[in-house]
């Protein structure tokens, strides 16, 4: 039996991803042996891996593939394909945006003012690249970790980390300069797997269903009753992925419709049709959209 070798992030992504996974049909199961999870599909064999590495094992073919986020494979430098992007994480469903930041008292401005200065980071080789390009010398140095406290206790000029709101930055009493990148997850594959017809299936399969079941969060489906005379009246206000479904009941004048709206308009929406003779409604959650 031929056998997909997947990489699952480990770290704030992993829980995030199992649940994805576990909306688009796949249960993976961690055990006692947590590097290796089980999953309910006998083609797929999983690994927990960290995501900073990710894209270095898929290029090195030990993954066929693998979700990491795409700053990780900047930073590598990696030679893979990328084969959708996937805007999620355990916070929300927003990308990720690296910054560099300072105190907020600092009076630093903009990139150009770090010259001579030193910059803690995670993402060390991306940071040179960017700082060469803008031709601004800077002393770029690891951080393993607290990368905030670095530029309260001195130790650091600057930092580039990453954040989705800003809203820790600030907190800590640090200022944002400038946004130098946003990310967000992506499946990658290695290019031999790609291009192995039955590997790539595989791989498309799982994108499909992956951005199908991310689709699906931020949609619902409802369902009513309306009487055939206010029928328009009902429909003028449903906004659709397409025109909505519309069936007759059995021997009755009334009709049943059905559509799929977005959350965040269901709460205004709800007591508009009832208004305009609505019945009965039903809202329920989706799993895929596709």
């Amino acid at each position: 039996m031929k056998i997909l070798k997947l990489g699952i992030p480990k770290g704030s992504l992993q829980e995030a991803t199992i649940n994805l996974f576990k909306k688009s049909g796949w249960k993976i199961t961690l055990t006692s042996r947590n590097y290796f999870p089980e999953i309910n599909d006998d083609e797929i064999s999983c690994s927990i891996c960290r995501a900073q590495e990710m894209s270095r094992y898929v290029e090195s073919g030990t993954f066929d593939a693998g979700l990491t986020g795409k700053d990780w494979t900047m930073e590598n430098d990696s030679d893979v394909y990328v084969v959708t992007d996937l805007i999620y994480s355990k916070v929300s469903q927003r990308p990720a945006r690296w910054v560099l930041a300072v105190r907020a008292d600092s009076p630093i401005q903009k990139p150009e003012d770090l010259e001579g200065k030193k910059i803690a980071t995670e993402l060390v080789n991306f940071t040179r690249r960017y700082f060469n390009g803008i031709g601004v010398k800077v002393d770029v140095e690891f951080s393993w970790g607290a990368t905030e406290a670095k530029v309260i206790a001195g130790l650091a000029d600057a930092i580039v980390e990453v954040t989705e709101t800003g809203r820790t930055l600030e907190a800590n009493g640090l200022r944002i300069v400038k946004e130098l990148m946003q990310s967000n997850t992506q499946l990658i594959a290695n290019h031999d797997a790609w291009n192995d017809p039955w590997k790539r299936e595989k791989i498309e399969q799982i994108a499909l269903l992956l951005k199908g079941a991310l689709k699906a969060e931020s949609l619902v489906g409802i369902k009513m009753n309306v009487p055939e005379d206010k029928l328009q009246n009902v429909v003028d206000i449903l906004p659709s992925l397409t025109s909505p479904t519309i069936a007759h009941l059995y021997q009755s004048s009334w009709l049943s419709v059905e559509t799929v709206v977005t959350k965040e308009v269901v709460r205004e929406l709800i007591p508009k049709l009832m208004k305009r003779g609505a019945e009965g409604i039903i809202e329920y959650p989706l799993n895929k959209v596709i």
